[in-house]
């Protein structure tokens, strides 16, 4: 199944973890610290932490330095900028009230946004057209940043539809592993500079 099909047939709980687990490997770009997003990974455990999910994400935000939006951003237009952009964007995007419509929404842009700042970041050209073609299943001459993170992505979404409230351990362990391979390439990119 592809990753967009995959989406489509995920319940609420798997789609905040979908987009969640997004986020949390992408933190390195926003300087949190791996712990930041503990606290809505716990709220997904149990069903009063939708109701905590808004109190939570503001939180976070706090501590991520307040509210992102698209006028906050004065890169020099680098591959590593626009990264930390559409990393601020997801963040951004997070709906409030974990509603099954707004998740859904936020979950695809999060899927969509962390391919892209893959791809970016990736020293290996990507030859596909778009990161949508990838997310349909058109995975020819991709670089090994975009698939690895794709297969992330099917792999949270498969253990929570799997599995439900049982997945989220192992749907967290893929997402570390995953912040743990961007934070290297950002540290990379940072020492290539330096």
């Amino acid at each position: 199944m592809s990753l967009v099909e995959l989406i489509g047939q995920a319940d609420e709980r798997g789609l905040a973890a979908s987009g969640l687990a997004c986020l949390d490997r992408c933190i390195p770009l926003l300087g949190g610290d791996d712990e930041v997003l503990r606290p809505l990974w716990a709220g997904l455990a149990d069903d009063a932490g939708a109701a905590e999910w808004g109190e939570r994400l503001e939180q976070v935000r706090g501590k991520l330095g307040g509210e992102f939006g698209a006028g906050d951003f004065s890169g020099s237009g680098s591959g590593e900028d626009e990264a930390v952009l559409l990393a601020r964007r997801m963040l951004a995007a997070a709906p409030v009230e974990r509603s099954a419509a707004g998740i859904r929404a936020w979950a695809d842009t999060c899927s969509v946004a962390a391919l892209r700042i893959h791809r970016l970041l990736d020293p290996l050209k990507d030859a596909g057209d778009s990161v949508d073609a990838r997310r349909e299943g058109r995975t020819e001459g991709m670089s090994p940043l975009v698939a690895a993170e794709l297969r992330r992505q099917i792999t949270v979404l498969e253990l929570l539809a799997g599995h439900g409230p049982a997945g989220l351990r192992p749907a967290l362990e893929v997402s570390t592993e995953g912040r743990r391979v961007l934070r290297a390439v950002v540290s990379r990119r940072s020492r290539r500079r330096g």
